[in-house]
């Protein structure tokens, strides 16, 4: 069964900030790995501030990922969001969240409040998407 999952790592896509893969396939489903607000240019970048700003680089790094995988937006299938400012930030991620996907065809969605995140990140996202 191992033989069929396909494991995507992409040299466009932000510097891994754990062990994992960008993407790992199987059978046309993807997916993707969690995302944070990191310059996919400059790993070393300091985090956008604000919860809008940082989910724009979330959501623009998972692009990249489904770009290289030859896919976009209109693939996804799921998203699960964590913020780490949940009563603060979710109206305002929120916001920034629809502006990318096409009215009445939004993912279905799990939003989580956590504790902290990576790098201090306020939000990070995991998609998965079919081909």
């Amino acid at each position: 069964m191992s033989d069929r999952f396909v494991f995507h790592n992409f040299k466009a896509a932000p510097t891994h900030v754990a062990p994992f893969s960008h993407a790992v396939e199987c059978d046309g489903w993807i997916q993707l790995t969690g995302q944070m607000p990191t310059d996919p240019n400059d790993d070393n970048a300091a985090l956008p501030e604000g919860v809008a700003a940082q989910t724009r680089r979330v959501i623009n790094n998972l692009v990249i990922v489904l770009e290289n995988l030859g896919l976009g937006l209109g693939h996804v299938m799921s998203c699960r969001i964590y913020l780490t400012e949940f009563e603060r930030d979710y109206e305002t991620m929120n916001e920034v969240y629809r502006d990318y996907f096409t009215e009445g065809r939004l993912p279905a969605r799990t939003c989580i409040g956590v504790t902290a995140l990576a790098r201090e990140a306020l939000v990070e996202i995991d998609m998965v998407a079919r081909r």
